[in-house]
């Protein structure tokens, strides 16, 4: 792989969809080579046919490990149609979640051991991890409050139906992976206003990567 692989992380509320509208034409603008984004689960149609799965409203029977399974395979289908691909060319990729929100809504939010679903998902993704990680942090009650306040602006769906002791669990499994890999991930304020959040995240991605940017 010659590309650079570069995920976006945070609890719900974080605003990872409104920094990354803001962020990715200022990133393209400067890119010394092809830029792409993308998201997960999804980003290829068989991986959103599962999202859609997922993330139904409908489905409240489904087991906690069949989630897992669910987002592992979209992951495996997104990762070889769509990720390695551009990174064998040499791009950039930026994707919207990766295997840090299995560990931290699976793992830690459905209780099901984040060990488990890390290693579920290095049999999915053989392996392959993001050359760096930007992760947007807000305290728990902040982000769903910002979710409460737009709620007629974005779809509803499994997600929203869950407890608050749930997304502390999603919290703290993030604060761990955080702790463990300093070198992958970079925490930023996402409290701020978001051209701050924006500048930030920028600015973590262009100094790790000053070969690339400029």
């Amino acid at each position: 792989m010659t590309g650079t692989f570069i995920t976006f992380e945070g609890p719900d509320g974080a605003g990872k969809t409104s920094v990354l509208q803001a962020l990715i034409p200022r990133l393209k603008a400067q890119s010394q080579v092809a830029l792409n984004l993308t998201r997960e689960p999804g980003g290829a149609k068989i991986s959103e046919k599962i999202r859609d799965v997922i993330l139904d409203p409908a489905n409240t029977e489904m087991d906690a490990r069949t989630e897992a399974l669910l987002y592992a395979a979209s992951r495996r289908q997104h990762l070889v149609e769509v990720i390695k691909p551009a990174l064998a060319q040499g791009d950039i990729v930026i994707c919207d979640r990766f295997v840090d929100s299995s560990v931290a809504y699976q793992g830690g939010g459905r209780q099901i051991g984040t060990q488990a679903v890390l290693q579920m998902n290095q049999f999915a993704t053989a392996g392959l991890e993001p050359d760096l990680t930007i992760y947007l942090d807000v305290p728990v009650q902040v982000g769903l409050d910002r979710i409460a306040a737009h709620q007629h602006e974005r779809q509803y769906d499994r997600l929203d139906q869950e407890s608050l002791a749930f997304h502390e669990r999603v919290h703290s499994a993030y604060m761990k992976l955080v702790a463990d890999n300093p070198m992958r991930i970079v925490t930023v304020d996402a409290t701020q206003p978001l051209g701050s959040v924006v500048t930030a995240a920028e600015a973590a991605i262009t100094k790790r990567f000053p070969s690339l940017f400029g």
